[in-house]
């Protein structure tokens, strides 16, 4: 059946250029090759299709008929061809993401410019702070921050989330500022925990001073907005993005821990269910995404 659309195709094409030789040159095989194949075809469907002569070509009256059906196959491979390089060159269609809550509230500044750069594409989000099935939600892409489970989705970093020590006043009234890391394990902790593990550990340094701690939180939520609240409620210490707390600062909810400390930068990526081939929509969001979350953007 392949070899039949190969020759009902190679014929739309001659009568298209009009001759075997346009043909042959336009489908970038040989004069006998064309010739050959529709040899072929009329010996398979039994009629003869063209009329040959020296000077020109011409299509029998069966051949008219069944012409018409083949031009018609071969514009439509043409135009699916062409939509398809449209989605590879060009964004287009709905572009479906998933990103965590809090960071749900950047991706309109970031998506914006392509958004309106491409009429073609719109956007579709699901903001949750569960890991998404991709494929049964139809995701094209996901926005994760921190340590990704293994997983055969693709993977690729498009920014990291500077992190701070915050704490509310109330919290520091009641139980003190800490000075030194040592005196952190004393205190109660908040943390941002997608999993079902028990305790935390962190390596924390600060100038000269190092201190491994191993800690089992006084409260966690997989949501960082409601660990901010949390915190802010006075109930503990936690680990916040700094660009995530600014109002909080300067409302005076929440106070910033011992100046110096050196956190970890919490990596920010993109994932997608594709790893070869990725759609023009995607391809281009992460490019945004990327543009945006840069340091020279938010510089």
């Amino acid at each position: 059946m392949l070899d039949q659309l190969k020759r009902m195709a190679v014929l739309a094409t001659v009568v298209e250029q009009g001759s075997f030789v346009a043909a042959a040159r336009q489908l970038q095989t040989s004069t006998s090759a064309v010739s050959q194949q529709l040899r072929a075809l009329e010996r398979d469907m039994g009629v003869t299709l063209l009329h040959r002569s020296t000077r020109k070509l011409s299509l029998t009256p069966a051949g008219e008929r069944f012409h018409a059906g083949c031009a018609t196959m071969l514009a439509a491979a043409r135009q699916a061809q062409q939509e398809l390089l449209q989605l590879r060159d060009a964004p287009e269609g709905e572009l479906r993401i998933a990103a965590p809550v809090g960071f749900a509230r950047q991706l309109g500044p970031a998506l914006a410019p392509l958004l309106l750069a491409h009429p073609g594409l719109s956007l579709h989000l699901e903001v949750e702070d569960g890991f998404t099935d991709l494929v049964d939600r139809r995701i094209d892409l996901a926005i994760r921050f921190g340590r990704l489970p293994d997983s055969s989705w693709a993977a690729r970093r498009i920014g990291e989330k500077s992190m701070g020590l915050y704490a509310a006043p109330t919290y520091l009234a009641r139980r003190g500022v800490p000075a030194q890391l040592a005196e952190l394990a004393g205190h109660d902790w908040l943390a941002l925990r997608p999993g079902t593990e028990q305790t935390l550990v962190l390596t924390l340094r600060r100038a000269d001073e190092q201190a491994q701690l191993q800690l089992r939180p006084r409260a966690s939520s997989n949501n960082q907005l409601s660990l901010q609240q949390l915190c802010e409620a006075g109930l503990g210490l936690a680990m916040l993005g700094g660009d995530d707390v600014d109002e909080a600062l300067r409302a005076g909810r929440l106070l910033p821990l011992l100046p110096g400390l050196q956190l970890p930068p919490l990596p920010i990526h993109a994932l997608s269910p594709q790893r070869d081939a990725q759609p023009a929509k995607v391809r281009h969001a992460i490019a945004a995404l990327q543009s945006y979350l840069s340091p020279a953007s938010s510089g």
